[in-house]
C-alpha cells in the first residue's frame, strides 16, 4: 500500500470529481491535504464536502484555499498554505475544465479559457510547487492529463481539449528532466470517469457504451485515479519519473473508437 504518512499534498480542483477522489485517497493513505479550488463544495449535489469527508473518514488534516489556477500568485499562495502542515511534498495539478467548441468556430476567448485552465494552470502549478520543493530537498508532482493526450477526439468539439491535455503530457516529461533528480514529475491519464461533470453531461446510454469499450467493462472512478496518483506520490515510486500512466480500463490500447 502506498504510504504517505508525514507528507503534505496540494490538490488543485480538489473539491469535486476526480480531484475529490484524489484528495480523499491521499488523505486515507496518510497525507495532510490542501484543497486548492475556486469552491469548497462538490459540484455533485448531495455529496459530503471534501474537507468534511477528510475529517470524518481519515486521520489526516485538511484545509481549503481559494485558488484560481490561471493566477500564479494564487498557486504560490496554496504552496504557502501547505507550510501549516510542514511544507509541500506532493503537488497534484488536477484542475481542469471541459469546454466543447467546434474547430472552425473557435474564438480567442474559447482558446484562452480552455488552455489557461487545463495547460497554463498545470504549468504554473509545477512552477510554484517545483521551486519550493527544490528549496526543501525534493518532492513529487503529478499532473492530470487525459486519454485525449493519446487519442484525438473530434466530437463533441474536443480538439482544443486534446491540444491542451497533449501539452500537459509532453510538458510533464520536460519538467521532470528540469527538476530531477530531487523532484519527480509524472502524469496520470484518466479515461471516461464516472462521478464527474463529464459523466453527468452524457446520457446514460452513452456512458454505458463507453464502459463496454473498456477491458474492465465499466467506467473509471475518481478513486481509481486517486490510487495511481497515490502510488506516484509515494516513495514506492522513487525510481519513476517522466512517466504517464493511463487509468482508462485499457480503452486506449485495446482500441476505443
Amino acid at each position: 500500500m502506498s504510504d504517505l504518512s508525514g507528507k503534505t499534498a496540494i490538490v488543485t480542483g480538489g473539491a469535486s470529481g476526480i480531484g475529490r477522489g484524489i484528495t480523499l485517497t491521499l488523505a486515507e493513505k496518510g497525507a495532510d491535504v490542501v484543497v486548492a479550488d475556486l469552491n469548497d463544495q462538490p459540484r455533485t449535489p448531495d455529496t459530503t464536502p471534501t474537507l468534511e469527508a477528510v475529517d470524518d473518514e481519515t486521520d489526516s488534516r485538511g484545509l481549503f484555499v481559494e485558488c484560481d489556477v490561471t493566477d500564479y500568485d494564487d498557486l504560490v499562495g496554496a504552496v504557502d498554505e501547505a507550510e501549516a502542515f510542514g511544507g509541500v511534498d506532493v503537488m497534484v495539478n488536477n484542475a481542469g475544465i471541459v469546454h466543447s467548441v467546434e474547430f472552425f468556430e473557435t474564438t480567442d476567448e474559447d482558446f484562452d479559457t480552455l488552455v489557461d485552465v487545463n495547460l497554463k494552470g498545470a504549468y504554473y502549478g509545477c512552477q510554484a510547487a517545483g521551486e519550493r520543493m527544490l528549496e526543501n530537498g525534493g518532492g513529487s508532482i503529478v499532473n492530470v492529463a487525459s486519454t485525449a493526450a493519446d487519442q484525438g477526439f473530434v466530437e463533441p468539439g474536443s480538439i482544443l481539449y486534446c491540444a491542451a491535455k497533449g501539452g500537459v503530457k509532453s510538458m510533464t516529461y520536460a519538467i521532470a528532466d528540469l527538476l530531477g533528480p530531487e523532484v519527480r514529475v509524472n502524469a496520470v491519464q484518466p479515461g471516461f470517469t464516472d462521478e464527474t461533470g463529464l459523466a453527468e453531461n452524457h446520457d446514460p446510454e452513452a456512458a454505458t457504451a463507453r464502459a463496454e469499450e473498456t477491458v474492465m467493462e465499466r467506467l473509471g472512478t475518481p478513486r481509481d485515479v486517486g490510487n495511481v496518483t497515490a502510488f506516484l506520490a509515494s516513495d514506492q515510486a522513487s525510481y519513476v519519473t517522466a512517466e504517464s500512466i493511463l487509468v482508462d480500463g485499457g480503452w486506449v490500447n485495446i482500441g476505443g473508437p
